[in-house]
């Protein structure tokens, strides 16, 4: 049975978050989001889901690949689309998080029938997992809204088995010359959504950020071979490992 269990969030964050979410269109019917990352080809979203559909697609086959099974963590799971495909790996159990409240309840509800699938509401802090411990933790077009990626990424591998994963896909990254030009950009655009509070939220991490880590850049835009495939995802999928 899928469970919200209450944490403490950032309560300005989540309300504006919500608001901006609803005036963009992307807070989505229950029966949508059952259907996600499928959407008619109408909505005016589509070409943003037909890319998330390809980056899911392609983590859900890495990791069936292990062919084993899996304790998976989602962070920032949203209303849970993501978390709800992960599940569909055999052997897996599913935790997928948040600070929206609206959202992690609506999560719970669409998908309570799958039994190896559970929501919590929280900000994920250091302490929230003190002894669970997750083969693969996943932040899927979230990790832009954590101020610091060196903290988080350390606070991440500390759940992470021996042997485990953080995978980082759908959120931009950027070269040192691009963080200022990028921060404008973002500034402009909650300007005109009528939310500039939202860019206190909303954070600009560097390829620099992962010289820390022990990472693989599993998929890097505008590199040759990507093009050729005809792949265009627009964003970087990364893996760092706990060893």
């Amino acid at each position: 049975m899928n469970s919200v269990r209450p944490h403490i969030t950032p309560v300005d964050f989540e309300t504006l978050y919500i608001q901006l979410r609803e005036k963009e269109g992307r807070i989505y019917p229950d029966e949508e989001v059952a259907q996600l990352p499928l959407i008619p080809a109408t909505h005016p979203h589509h070409k943003e889901w037909l890319i998330r559909k390809e980056s899911s697609q392609k983590l859900l086959s890495r990791l069936k690949k292990k062919k084993k099974a899996l304790d998976i963590l989602e962070i920032g799971c949203g209303n849970g689309w993501l978390s709800h495909k992960l599940s569909t790996i055999p052997w897996s159990m599913v935790i997928g998080t948040d600070i929206n409240f609206s959202e992690i309840q609506q999560a719970a509800r669409v998908f309570q029938h799958i039994p190896n699938l559970h929501f919590i509401y929280t900000y994920a802090e250091p302490g929230i997992f003190k002894e669970k411990r997750f083969d693969i933790v996943i932040f899927a077009a979230a990790i832009q809204y954590f101020e610091s990626f060196p903290e988080t990424i350390k606070n991440a591998l500390k759940w992470l088995k021996q042997d485990g994963e953080i995978h980082i896909l759908d959120s931009p990254f950027y070269s040192v010359m691009e963080l200022l030009p990028a921060k404008q950009r973002s500034r402009d655009y909650y300007e005109s959504k009528g939310f500039p509070g939202m860019i206190d939220y909303y954070f600009h991490h560097s390829f620099e950020d992962l010289k820390k880590f022990n990472y693989e850049m599993l998929y890097q835009p505008g590199k040759l071979l990507q093009r050729l495939t005809g792949y265009k995802n627009p964003f970087p999928w990364i893996a760092i490992r706990s060893t």
